[in-house]
């Protein structure tokens, strides 16, 4: 406690001084500091790894276990051995669960006009509102299944539009964007990125992204890592909003 109220007014009264009249000696408050400081570098250590604990275990679907975690964490540079991972996972309250049905929100299957893929994967923006992206998730509550489309400005990665329904239709996704719009109000020319699915293929989004001169990206058909940002949202919000039982 003495050490602690000696660096708390370390700026205003000169810490031997304040070593003096508490009775401690300066080596004993150095030593105290430097503890301190190892302590704290040991909690950001500890918080980047959760971080990337909670990152890989997303993109896995939630399906990978501590020993494949740890191999993958490995192969990517970040020793991690078996028993860290799953010391995390519990600090976390992240479970392995078995693969279940794939509840599909892309309806690909149509003859509708498809846009070429302007982004290719490069998902860097140079200013706001140069490059967007959007797409469409589900969300299991206590009242059933709640689908959210939502719209990120992908120099700034955050959600600038957002609409949510109980059903997947044009409205939804046409919500998002007007959303997007009207708090954005954007120059001509923004490319405007999503899946093929029939939601944004139709014509109410295409009438909508020609009336405020947007431009339309389409990703590949079936390559999830053609809107690999959006999708990245999708998990943390999963992970954070609604965690794993």
């Amino acid at each position: 406690m003495k050490y602690a109220a000696i660096h708390q007014h370390r700026l205003s009264h000169r810490i031997a001084r304040q070593c003096a009249v508490l009775g401690v000696s300066r080596s004993g408050y150095y030593a105290w500091l430097s503890r301190a400081e190892m302590a704290l570098q040991r909690q950001q250590a500890k918080a980047e790894r959760d971080a990337k604990v909670v990152e890989l275990f997303e993109a896995r679907k939630r399906r990978y276990g501590a020993p494949r975690l740890a191999k993958e964490l490995q192969a990517e540079g970040m020793p991690m051995n078996r028993k860290t991972v799953a010391e995390s996972m519990r600090r976390l309250g992240l479970r392995a669960r078995a693969a279940r049905r794939f509840r599909c929100t892309t309806d690909s299957s149509h003859r509708l006009g498809v846009a070429p893929n302007l982004l290719d994967q490069d998902f860097s923006a140079q200013r706001p509102d140069q490059k967007w992206a959007g797409d469409i998730t589900y969300l299991r509550t206590t009242q059933g299944w709640l689908y959210l489309a939502v719209v990120i400005d992908l120099c700034t990665r955050k959600v600038i539009g957002w609409a949510s329904s109980q059903r997947i239709d044009g409205q939804l996704a046409c919500g998002a964007l007007e959303a997007a719009i009207a708090r954005r109000s954007p120059p001509h020319g923004v490319i405007m990125h999503t899946n093929r699915g029939s939601v944004y293929c139709g014509w109410q989004h295409r009438a909508l992204i020609r009336r405020h001169g947007l431009i339309a990206s389409m990703s590949g058909r079936g390559n999830c890592y053609d809107n690999a940002p959006v999708e990245s949202f999708f998990h943390t919000l999963k992970v954070v909003t609604f965690p794993p039982k």
